[in-house]
Formats: structure tokens, C-alpha cells, sequence
């Protein structure tokens, strides 16, 4: 044999024993278990979906459902907010004047003396409210006149609570004077005694 043919030999024999065997034997292959599947993944629970949000009506009521007697009194009250204090004091003196007027004319005037921010008013103010409330044939402004009571008495109290805390403030200031007249005449005193003769 020639060289070269012992050199092609041994490479085909190499290459004979480097192959892997194609098939497994008997024993090291798994037989698949009969009537033996994985058991499946455990069920996720979902969340529970969110309920939507129950969307809320708006509380005011359409102005052509109001009577017309309430949105002539909340007209007038708007009126009269932003009115100054010559104004102020000319539509209640325009309002006193009218004697015979509707009974209307009462929350009206309570609307504008509530604004004049004096305690005289404020209880002139709640007594015409008060009127209007015990008037059964005012029954379409009793809701107006209900909140504007609460208003009145609420600033009712705090125009009591600030007088009483002026009238403090009063006192505190004269006891203040007396106490300095005192020391001042301490002192006058004390200064004449240490004069020298």
C-alpha cells in the first residue's frame, strides 16, 4: 500500500470513531408513563374588575325650574352684595319707605341689612327672615329665608363674640393706664424723697 493510501485510511478511520451513536440505548431511554400528564398550572385568579364610579348629578337646579318669586329674591341678593355703603343705605331707606309693598319686600330688606355689617341691622335682619318664615303664603322663599337665618344667627354670634372681646380689649387698656398713673406716681415720689434738702 502506498503512503498515500494509509494516510486516507487512517482518516477514515478517525473519523469512524469520533461519530456519536445516533440512538440512545434501550435502557437509558424514558418510555413515556401511560395515562400520567403534568398536572396543569393552577388557575390565576383575576382581580375583580372596578366598578365605575356613579357619576354624580349637579345639586343646583336649572334656573327655569326655580319659582319665580326665589330667583327674583337670589337676583336682589346679588343685587345688593355688591352694592357700596351709599347705595346700601339708600336701597334700605327706598325699602323702608315702602310700607304697602308685597311681603316679599321683608326678605329684601333682611338681604340688605344684612350687609351693612351692623349689629342693630344683623337683628332687624333676622326678625324680618323670621317673618318671612311663618308666612305660609311665602312657602316658595322659605328655603332662601331658612339659609339666610342661619347666616344671620352665625353673624349674629360673631358680632356679639367681637364686642365682648372690644369690650375686654377696653378694660385691659384702662386697668394698663391706671396701673402706669400708679408707677408714675411711685416714681414722683420716690424722686422727692431722694431730693436733698
Amino acid at each position: 500500500m502506498t503512503p498515500r493510501c494509509l494516510l486516507l485510511a487512517a482518516a477514515l478511520l478517525a473519523m469512524a470513531g469520533c461519530a456519536a451513536p445516533t440512538h440512545k440505548p434501550e435502557a437509558m431511554q424514558s418510555a413515556p408513563a401511560v395515562g400520567c400528564s403534568p398536572p396543569p398550572p393552577p388557575a390565576v385568579p383575576r382581580p375583580p374588575e372596578p366598578e365605575p364610579e356613579p357619576v354624580e348629578e349637579p345639586l343646583e337646579a336649572p334656573r327655569e325650574s326655580l319659582n319665580p318669586a326665589l330667583q327674583e329674591a337670589l337676583q336682589y341678593a346679588d343685587h345688593v352684595r355688591g352694592a357700596d355703603a351709599p347705595a346700601l343705605a339708600a336701597e334700605i331707606s327706598s325699602l323702608d319707605q315702602a310700607k304697602d309693598g308685597p311681603p316679599e319686600r321683608r326678605l329684601s330688606l333682611a338681604l340688605a341689612l344684612m350687609h351693612t355689617r351692623q349689629p342693630a341691622d344683623t337683628a332687624r335682619a333676622l326678625g324680618l327672615t323670621q317673618r318671612v318664615l311663618e308666612d305660609g303664603a311665602l312657602a316658595a322663599l322659605h328655603p332662601l329665608a331658612r339659609l339666610l337665618e342661619e347666616r344671620l344667627l352665625q353673624q349674629r354670634r360673631l358680632e356679639e363674640q367681637l364686642d365682648r372681646q372690644s369690650r375686654q380689649l377696653r378694660e385691659a387698656q384702662q386697668r394698663n393706664e391706671q396701673l402706669s398713673e400708679r408707677l408714675e406716681a411711685m416714681r414722683t415720689l420716690e424722686r422727692s424723697l431722694n431730693a436733698p434738702r
